[in-house]
């Protein structure tokens, strides 16, 4: 009796799985959980032989509605496959896919951060009549089975400060890491270290890390999932969704709501236009492989499942680390025959040593950046005609010859010619000072000469101010406004053309920063006709085919004269040449899809070519472009490399924010400058009050995203006033730069 009890309990539990991902009106499921839930009073009642006949008809039907149910899966019923309780964790692959583990950084509710576990693991593979042993570090979200202090994997600023620590520890060890997303999103609160900058962290030292890397995402949400999400290998499973926001998220973007839930058809829409699940990714070329499930997505007890994930994991650390190896050609040839197999082997054919010699460790970070900087390139719209391109490549070629002689051999020789002399004249002038001070002093004390105080000229006297202000066409109404601080500051009304133009938009009395067009940053911050735009021409465009996306573009193109929100441009600052990309409000907010991130990474690339400083500059971002799906959260991690590559080769990066500033751009290559700075009255962090209000359930100050409150924070190094915002810049050029054009 106890095996046909088990067996009821299977088959109740698997109807109970169907009705919540297709809902209790699919098909004849109702009837099937009736006889179900009758056999469950009626069990001690019925005769086995009865009970065994019954079972087998139900297991019968509930089997058809089974393969019917995974034949006709939406996106958004896969998401809730992916949300189930039922659905395996973390912990469910650290107990059943390795073979031994130890938890580090706590255990349970005892932890830095429970919703991110961490773990020195072992994991072995069987060839032939022998048997290898694998040390790997693994990081990941964990989601518990209705714990609640697991915050459903979504993790918080320490807890992805804990896995960029222990990603450290395995680089110093030289073993690899394998992560494991399972996360909606990061904890969006901005307590120390800062949800937006410890991913921006993270994200940094990723580009970087010296061990081949491998991930898997079950549930991949936006930024929390880029944390630990910048791999060499990126695997998927096949009932998982990696996805920019969720589709409720989405639907009330969309819907504009402000309060409530948006309707369930417009959710079901969403979930299909991002295009989240893994057949999508894979076809957008935001991951390498998918990792099969059955049919309905995989369970605790799938343990077929887990053999599988066991043998794909060592796969693909195998093919990170055959891709550094000059000698490889077969055993690459054996692993590549295996992809897409049904069945898992028991054995593996080849054993690979995971270690990496130093020149191995330098093809791994080349790997990486090549896979990253070609992701998801082929929806980069507006490129120019063939013959066109030629030139500019020719031209690009022409410009990395001319700088990298330029910088690379003659500023090189010139330098050591240089110090050579300064040592020589430093070295005889101490030989010399004995006996030239007093004959120089007898000589002073006779012809009276008085010895002249040097003249310290300050950056305000050398940098000269624009020839003319330009005037914001918000200074031409004759009417006042009032000051949002009027109240507690007693600011009196602000005359509108006094405000726009003589005052910069800021009120005189408190400081506060009215928000201004960003053609008044052109005008004003750079020197008279030096802005020389470059790749203006790439656009963005709508390569998920989002319903209605293609036609907002072309209204904020007709609107603007703009191709993207990224302006990139060569300009001057007091004659100090810089590389500028400026994020613009008046397209789309400032949000950033594939064309935003192509125009900044060739920005990164332009400034390390010609050696000059790069200067960021948010007029507004309001993150990632949802419409661009996971085309546009990738620009996370391939931005971020590109300042990666920017900073290691010696440029000078800096940020300024400037009114909005939230989300993806600040949680990646924006939040992962060195130097940081904010206009007063600018809003900055990683998600909004009301995100903030519906994750946690507690309301946020209103100066809870103040740029005051970021600095004390450590988010920023500084606030500026836009009126000094000239001065500021040229004075941090020539203060943190240095000699040489401000390039190591």
């Amino acid at each position: 009796m106890s095996e046909l009890y088990r067996e009821l309990t299977d088959l109740w539990e698997r109807a109970l799985y169907l009705r919540d991902i297709k809902g209790e009106d699919f098909e004849s499921l109702a009837e099937v959980m009736a006889h179900l839930e009758d056999l469950r009073n009626r069990f001690y009642e019925e005769p086995s032989g009865v009970l065994r006949e019954r079972l087998l008809s139900l297991r019968s039907k509930l089997e058809e509605l089974e393969d019917l149910a995974a034949r006709t899966l939406t996106p958004y019923e896969i998401v809730k496959i992916v949300r189930h309780p039922q659905r395996f964790t973390l912990l469910d692959i650290l107990e059943n896919v390795y073979d031994s583990y130890t938890e580090l950084g706590g255990e349970g509710e005892i932890n830095i951060d429970p919703a991110v576990v961490v773990a020195r693991a072992m994991i072995s593979r069987r060839v032939g009549d022998r048997v290898y042993l694998h040390q790997v570090m693994v990081i990941g979200h964990e989601k518990g089975h209705g714990e609640e202090f697991r915050e459903g994997g979504s993790a918080k600023p320490w807890g992805n400060e804990k896995a960029l620590r222990y990603m450290r520890i395995a680089e110093t060890e030289g073993i690899p890491i394998h992560f494991y997303i399972f996360t909606p999103g990061a904890y969006p609160i901005e307590d120390y270290p800062g949800a937006a900058q410890q991913i921006a962290r993270n994200l940094y030292a990723m580009a970087k890390l010296k061990v081949p890397t491998v991930s898997f995402i079950s549930e991949g949400g936006s930024g929390g999932a880029e944390a630990i999400g910048l791999t060499d290998l990126r695997l998927m499973a096949s009932r998982g969704y990696y996805s920019v926001i969720s589709p409720e998220g989405a639907a009330a973007i969309e819907a504009k709501l402000r309060e409530g839930r948006p309707p369930r058809e417009l959710v079901e829409r969403c979930a299909r236009n991002l295009r989240l699940t893994a057949e999508d990714n894979l076809r957008l070329g935001t991951i390498d492989r998918i990792v099969l499930e059955p049919p309905l997505g995989a369970r605790r007890r799938d343990y077929a499942f887990f053999r599988r994930l066991r043998y794909e994991m060592i796969r693909a650390t195998d093919e990170v680390v055959l891709q550094t190896r000059s000698l490889r050609t077969f055993r690459k040839y054996l692993l590549s025959r295996k992809n897409g197999q049904e069945e898992v082997p028991e054995d593996f054919e080849i054993y690979v040593n995971w270690e990496l010699s130093e020149d191995e460790k330098e093809i791994l970070l080349e790997n990486r950046s090549r896979k990253y900087r070609e992701m998801g390139r082929w929806a980069v719209c507006g490129e120019a005609s063939r013959l066109k391109t030629f030139f500019e490549k020719g031209q690009d070629l022409g410009t990395k010859v001319f700088h990298g002689l330029r910088y690379g051999v003659f500023r090189h020789s010139q330098r050591a010619v240089r110090r050579m002399f300064e040592e020589l004249r430093e070295e005889s002038s101490a030989f010399l000072k004995p006996v030239t001070d007093p004959v120089k002093s007898v000589y002073n004390l006779i012809s009276g000469k008085k010895r002249r105080a040097p003249r310290v000229v300050s950056p305000v006297e050398r940098l000269e101010g624009p020839e003319e202000l330009y005037v914001s066409p918000l200074a031409l109404e004759d009417r006042t406004v009032t000051c949002p601080n009027a109240e507690t500051h007693g600011c009196p009304d602000l005359w509108v053309p006094d405000l726009y133009g003589e005052f910069c938009g800021v009120c005189p009395n408190c400081g506060h920063h009215f928000p201004l067009e960003y053609q008044w940053y052109l005008n004003n911050l750079f020197d008279r006709e030096s802005v020389r735009e470059f790749n203006e021409g790439l656009s963005s465009g709508n390569p998920l085919n989002f319903e209605g996306y293609a036609e907002k573009l072309a209204e904020a193109r007709r609107r603007t004269g703009r191709n993207s929100a990224m302006l990139t441009f060569e300009a001057r600052i007091g004659g100090i040449s810089v590389i500028v990309a400026m994020l613009i409000a008046d397209f789309r907010q400032g949000t950033v899809g594939v064309a935003e991130g192509e125009k900044f990474i060739r920005a990164c690339d332009r400034a390390r070519v010609t050696r000059r400083p790069l200067i960021a500059l948010v007029h507004t971002t309001g993150g990632i472009r949802i419409h661009e799906g996971t085309l546009g959260v990738i620009q996370m991690p391939r931005c971020t490399m590109a300042v990666r590559e920017y900073v290691d080769s010696g440029g000078l990066y800096l940020v300024v924010y400037d009114n909005n500033s939230y989300a993806g751009p600040v949680a990646s290559f924006l939040g992962a400058a060195p130097y940081q700075f904010a206009l007063r009255s600018t809003r900055l962090g990683f998600a909004g009050p009301r995100v903030i209000y519906e994750t946690t359930g507690k309301p946020v100050p209103p100066d809870y995203h103040s740029a005051e409150n970021a600095l004390r924070r450590g988010h920023i190094q500084g606030i500026w006033d836009r009126r000094e915002l000239r001065l500021k810049l040229y004075e941090a050029l020539l203060t943190m730069g240095g000699r040489n054009l401000y390039y190591r």
